[in-house]
């Protein structure tokens, strides 16, 4: 719909130019609220506004949406947090006194006015009367003033009404018949109000109606009515996003980074303030990646991740890093964020690497919709910068479906809006439940079309540290949906070596590791993720040779010539099956079948893509750990079959 489209402009001002953004808005109201306000954050941070003096964010509201969607409370909850503090929303309520066809007076709301969710935060509230345009002013000059002064939120209850339908094919009355009938007989406030300036003798009979034909004819012509516009705007106020359109999706990146310069780094990360006490869990921690930054021990999950944002950093990618524990992780994998254990200190080691560009990380607060939508909004501002949001477990990212629907898979088609979004889903089966196991993975890859979105599973720490590198390090701005893991985070088994991350890059699809005579290989798994390390154990414990273990860390944009080569050795295949630990009717099975199954057909054209994994399932896991334990039992043996005889 037309209405939905963003615009932005350059206006002249008795202070000065300024640029407007209006921001693309779907129909789900209030949902651009947050993707609003993350936008002002990144414009304020991009010039170290840091008093939030700079840039103002304005949200239009109706009264109905405001009293109804949760995510109204959600924006205004985080307002005044560290992270995602703006200094103030000036909030402008069209209250027309009617939802759609809902009256407020019944069914809308229980409070008496629209606006109660605003006393949370002791925003104060202006209640002012749609048909005097002059208190309007009055009200929204002193919103301005009291949120310039204060830095907090302010709301204006502009009291009107709806004189047409909600849409262009209702018939309001056949609702609100009594509401209609007044309005029917209510003189217009342009009405109203040029009758009050000739009264004044502000203006003549006869002026009126010519200041009405001349606004008439400039609409009609094509030419400005706002005459503060700029034809030639200061460039200097926007981003230039040039540099990011029409790239390659397909596109390999360099990831490499020197040896020398990787230790230096990892040092300074080690150096704490003088008498700070860690925790002797995060202690050991410590301990542990100085070793591996040393090459004296293997490189896991969390030192891998690490050492990606310092390196991004080191070389002038700012970092933002959010959700509801991201300092120390869900499974206290990361500590980013260090505490003094006497003093509850917070000491952010990156921080030491990032004068400019900067390392932001925020633990968030509860909540998934807004906050997502928050920083979607931040990086559709900001595309130098690695924006990352992680879910506390990647279940709960349902809870911020609209944004991912609405705005992460579909921005970019519907609008022509780039976005380099970053989103953690801690995802894997380890008997934890239905609510603690799956990320939805088939959600995403069914959203995915048009190479709209990347969707990796990473399996090892130099995979994860060689993505995140090449989500910045390209020109290429697509939303980045991983699968992030829990046990493999301390996996044995799911290790990695200095050499894997200074010299290696991402791969898309990782070959067999063990040395198979490649004749003697008759079967083909395929598999992403945590169940590949099961898979591989029980071939190895089981000294089986014919069957090879391929692993596809990007299910989109699919990896078809990669694959291709991983089975080009095997000629002699006679079987090739698709491993996972989801429910049939889960995962990426029915998403992306077809993938594998056309490069099957391209290595033999007998081959059939075969299923091991869970039945299919209303729920994601099963929540006990003996049928767990049986399920993933009964999956491996199908997936590794019999053998040969």
């Amino acid at each position: 719909m037309k209405y939905h489209q963003g615009f932005s402009t350059n206006v002249v001002t008795p202070g000065g130019e300024m640029h407007v953004a209006l921001a693309f808005n779907p129909s789900h109201l209030e949902i651009v609220n947050p993707v609003a306000e993350g936008s002002v954050r990144a414009r304020q941070d991009r010039r170290l506004d840091y008093k939030h003096r700079k840039v103002m964010p304005v949200v239009i509201h109706g009264d109905a949406a405001f009293a109804g969607q949760g995510v109204v409370m959600e924006t205004f909850q985080m307002s005044q947090t560290r992270g995602y503090r703006t200094g103030g929303t000036i909030h402008l309520i069209i209250n027309n006194q009617v939802g759609f066809t809902t009256s407020h007076q019944e069914d809308a709301r229980s409070t008496e006015y629209c606006t109660e969710v605003a006393k949370m935060v002791q925003a104060p509230i202006l209640h002012v009367n749609g048909d005097d345009p002059e208190a309007v002013v009055f009200a929204v000059q002193l919103a301005v003033d009291y949120r310039m002064e204060f830095g907090k939120d302010v709301v204006i209850d502009l009291v009107c009404y709806r004189r047409r339908g909600h849409n262009e094919a209702e018939e309001p009355a056949k609702t609100q018949p009594q509401m209609y009938q007044k309005i029917r007989q209510h003189p217009t406030t342009r009405t109203l109000y040029a009758r009050q300036l000739v009264e004044q003798g502000v203006i003549s009979g006869e002026n009126e109606q010519t200041l009405v034909d001349n606004y008439r004819s400039s609409l009609d012509a094509g030419r400005h009515v706002a005459l503060s516009l700029v034809r030639d705007p200061d460039a200097s106020l926007f981003v230039d996003w040039r540099p990011y359109l029409n790239q390659d999706t397909q596109s390999s990146c360099d990831t490499r980074f020197d040896l020398a310069r990787f230790q230096y780094l990892a040092g300074e990360l080690q150096s704490l303030p003088d008498g700070f006490v860690l925790h002797r869990q995060v202690q050991k921690l410590m301990e542990d990646r100085q070793r591996m930054a040393a090459g004296a021990m293997p490189i896991n999950w969390g030192f891998a991740e690490t050492m990606a944002y310092a390196t991004l950093l080191d070389e002038g990618f700012p970092v933002r890093l959010t959700g509801q524990d991201v300092g120390v992780g869900t499974f206290s994998h990361r500590h980013a964020a260090l505490h003094d254990q006497k003093t509850g200190q917070r000491f952010i080691p990156l921080n030491k690497l990032a004068q400019w560009p900067t390392f932001d990380i925020y633990d968030s607060l509860l909540s998934e919709e807004a906050v997502l939508a928050f920083e979607y909004g931040y990086s559709t501002t900001t595309p130098n910068a690695l924006v990352i949001w992680e879910a506390q477990f990647g279940d709960f990212a349902n809870g911020a479906q609209v944004v991912i629907d609405q705005f992460i898979v579909s921005g970019e088609h519907k609008w022509q809006r780039l976005c380099g979004l970053t989103m953690l889903l801690p995802h894997g089966y380890e008997g934890a439940g239905p609510e603690h196991s799956s990320a939805r993975l088939e959600r995403f890859l069914q959203l995915c079309a048009e190479h709209n979105i990347q969707v990796c599973i990473p399996s090892t720490p130099a995979q994860v540290y060689h993505m995140l590198r090449r989500q910045i390090k390209r020109p290429l701005r697509k939303p980045l949906v991983v699968m992030t893991p829990k046990s493999l985070l301390r996996h044995k088994l799911a290790i990695s070596t200095l050499e894997e991350l200074c010299d290696g890059q991402f791969q898309t699809v990782i070959k067999e590791v063990d040395e198979l005579p490649a004749k003697a290989v008759k079967r083909a798994v395929l598999c992403s993720g945590k169940v590949y390390y099961d898979l591989l154990q029980r071939r190895r414990d089981l000294e089986r040779d014919d069957v090879a273990l391929i692993r596809i860390e990007q299910l989109y944009p699919f990896p078809h010539d990669e694959l291709a080569e991983a089975l080009a050795p095997y000629r002699g295949l006679k079987s090739i099956v698709w491993c996972q630990e989801e429910p049939k009717n889960q995962g990426a099975w029915y998403p992306s079948q077809h993938h594998m199954q056309r490069v099957a057909t391209e290595h033999n054209k007998k081959l059939v893509l075969e299923y091991a994994g869970r039945a299919s399932s209303a729920a994601p896991a099963a929540g006990y750990m003996s049928l767990h334990l049986a399920q993933q039992e009964q999956l491996i043996a199908e997936a590794l079959g019999p053998g040969e005889a």
